[in-house]
């Protein structure tokens, strides 16, 4: 099958999933996810998380991740360096953020847009096949309007994809519009800013208005749905349906770690079950979503969404071959199959029971890379039980 689309993940989020999910967004990013990324100055640090993330990712059949790194440079240029060396597609983004942010996580305007130019060039200059930069706001919260203006000039000066957050949480939909004059919602921010493109992909998106919605389609902006951290930190359900019926492209996104796993599959499972439960709420002639909505959210419609559908998302003739080999009758786990089964029964046994141990075989750009994956991430696993055994 067609290898898999995360088309929103924070990559040294990574060593929070799991916990930490009591608190709603606002509350969550202050204590948690702030001082965890203001860890990532320390290369060595992050070169340990990031391996990590990686060869996990791609071993749970992940072929593109679109990553959110953090505000250092020098670590999102080593998440790149990583990604190509292990094999997995992806966009990486250094974030920048100019305002209310704590004083040991924030940058100041002239530097912030310094060091995302010099990102942009320096990670284009490595000219690896399957790694692209991207510009990355944090949110509307913490960038000022000056900055998002001068970061989407560099995203045209460059030709570069644009990612950031909307409307996930109420409280934070109120801030957003409040700290920003003259805009009238939250899209509306991003449209003054010039960061709404054809390349731009913005996550979750769950209580945009059908204003914001026909903005998004003008402009053919995307949606990265994440079912798991919109469940998990209690921001909402988002109502794909909707989006779709309005014209939006819309792929799915683990956002570890407010979602608590980087697993595609288990994105697509809380996209069904999401949407099931939203379908008690309405009429008769609702359509929830079914796996094979989430099927195509997954792999071609993650590929539209952040603009690789003439490379990837299928097997059209002359698209890079990124795949996955299924096994449907692994010696491990849940899955099981039965002579009689059609294939796409057994399809939807696989997205509601596989699990890693049932992907066999990963290839990016016809390149098998799980194996090599899979020994990167036993090895760093094995030296971290060396050093807690050396502690005990």
């Amino acid at each position: 099958m067609p290898g898999m689309i995360d088309t929103h993940i924070h990559a040294p989020q990574y060593i929070n999933a799991g916990f930490g999910l009591e608190l709603p967004l606002l509350g969550w990013l202050n204590k948690y996810t702030f001082p965890t990324e203001a860890r990532f100055s320390d290369l060595k640090f992050a070169n340990e998380v990031y391996t990590r993330v990686v060869a996990n990712t791609l071993i749970n059949g992940t072929t593109t991740a679109m990553y959110f790194a953090t505000i250092h440079k020098d670590s999102a240029l080593l998440l790149g360096d990583i990604a190509h060396q292990i094999g997995q597609r992806a966009f990486i983004g250094k974030v920048s953020m100019d305002q209310n942010s704590p004083e040991y996580y924030i940058e100041e305007k002239g530097s912030a847009i310094k060091d995302i130019e010099e990102f942009i060039v320096s990670l284009q200059s490595k000219n690896y096949p399957n790694i692209q930069p991207a510009v990355t706001p944090r949110f509307a919260i913490t960038c000022s309007m000056n900055l998002m203006k001068t970061l989407s000039e560099l995203a045209s000066k460059y030709n570069v994809n644009i990612q950031t957050h909307v409307s996930e949480n109420p409280a934070e939909c109120e801030v957003a519009v409040s700290l920003h004059e003259g805009c009238r919602d939250y899209v509306d921010i991003y449209a003054q800013a010039n960061l709404l493109t054809a390349k731009t992909i913005l996550a979750h998106g769950v209580y945009l208005s059908d204003k914001e919605l026909e903005v998004l389609h003008r402009y053919q902006t995307s949606i990265s749905h994440c079912p798991n951290s919109n469940c998990s930190i209690r921001s909402g359900m988002c109502d794909v349906r909707r989006l779709m019926e309005k014209g939006l492209r819309v792929g799915l996104g683990t956002d570890v770690s407010g979602g608590f796993s980087s697993s595609i599959l288990d994105a697509m499972r809380f996209a069904i079950t999401v949407s099931n439960i939203l379908s008690l709420s309405k009429s008769e002639d609702y359509k929830p979503l079914n796996f094979r909505d989430v099927f195509f959210m997954a792999t071609l419609g993650g590929a539209q969404a952040l603009g690789l559908d003439d490379k990837v998302g299928n097997f059209e003739i002359g698209k890079e071959f990124d795949a996955l080999v299924v096994n449907l009758a692994p010696t491990d786990g849940n899955l099981e199959v039965w002579p009689d089964e059609s294939m796409e029964n057994r399809l939807s046994k696989w997205i509601h029971l596989g699990d890693d141990r049932s992907i066999s075989r990963v290839y990016v750009n016809g390149v098998e890379v799980k194996e090599g994956a899979s020994n990167t991430l036993r090895i760093k696993r094995l030296g971290s039980k060396r050093k807690l055994s050396e502690m005990v």
